[in-house]
């Protein structure tokens, strides 16, 4: 068996054109947003479909079916089964790709990480989202096969990540890996997430920035390590205006 994890519906269409083969698994989570930290799987997907029902009411989302399900068709494959993980590079993407490595972590199944293509430094956040079907064929292309130790490091990520140790996750920063080209970067980010999110909004907001089309756009030129979306930037303002 053949499995895509995507990283959202809006690749859906475009894959499906592209001819690549296998079953589509979406990953329709955003750890990077909410609490994390959980003892059994269980309470984990309790925690998170508690967390999305209170915080994102307005993109409801049917959690057990289009969450659960979804993910945990990556636990206990067996050998000759494939997996390829395609995550973009930036925070929202790397939280959720660690969080299915973590899934994967003793998989019997050729794990591959499919990256989307950077040119130059201003493409490295930009990820599959305005990619032709042919243009992710050749990102599949040149998927690259992930190492044991690869996908225990993910898993580790996920751990550090999970429990809030950023000593951990700082040292593991520095860990060098092909399915992780912008992992310093991404930490970093993460480390700064409680403080530099909102400032850049101060900052945009107080430039005279007020249409939250102008405010979105300036956010995702100035923080696009981060890969908010709407939800998550309109969140984030209205904590900043609370």
């Amino acid at each position: 068996m053949i499995f895509h994890v995507l990283p959202g519906d809006a690749v859906v269409d475009a894959f499906r054109e592209s001819g690549v083969d296998g079953e589509i698994v979406v990953c329709r989570e955003c750890l990077i947003d909410g609490p994390v930290k959980a003892d059994t799987l269980d309470e984990f997907w309790a925690i998170r479909e508690r967390f999305l029902e209170e915080s994102y009411p307005q993109t409801p989302v049917k959690y057990t079916t289009q969450v659960v399900e979804e993910l945990e068709k990556l636990i206990g494959l067996s050998s000759g089964s494939k997996v390829n993980l395609w995550f973009e590079h930036e925070l929202f993407c790397q939280v959720n790709m660690w969080f299915c490595m973590d899934l994967l972590r003793d998989t019997d199944a050729d794990v591959n990480r499919v990256l989307p293509p950077v040119k130059t430094d201003a493409d490295k956040w930009k990820g599959f989202g305005n990619l032709t079907p042919a243009e992710l064929h050749r990102c599949f292309s040149d998927r690259i096969a992930l190492l044991s130790r690869d996908i225990q490091l993910g898993a580790a990520l996920w751990k550090a990540y999970s429990s809030g140790d950023h000593d951990e996750l700082t040292r593991l920063s520095e860990s060098e890996s092909a399915a992780f080209p912008f992992l310093r970067e991404v930490c970093d980010a993460e480390l700064a997430k409680p403080e530099r999110p909102r400032e850049i909004l101060d900052e945009i907001t107080g430039s005279g920035k007020h249409e939250f089309a102008d405010i979105f756009a300036s956010f995702a030129d100035r923080a696009g390590v981060y890969g908010f979306g709407d939800a998550q930037v309109r969140r984030l303002l209205e904590e900043t205006r609370s």
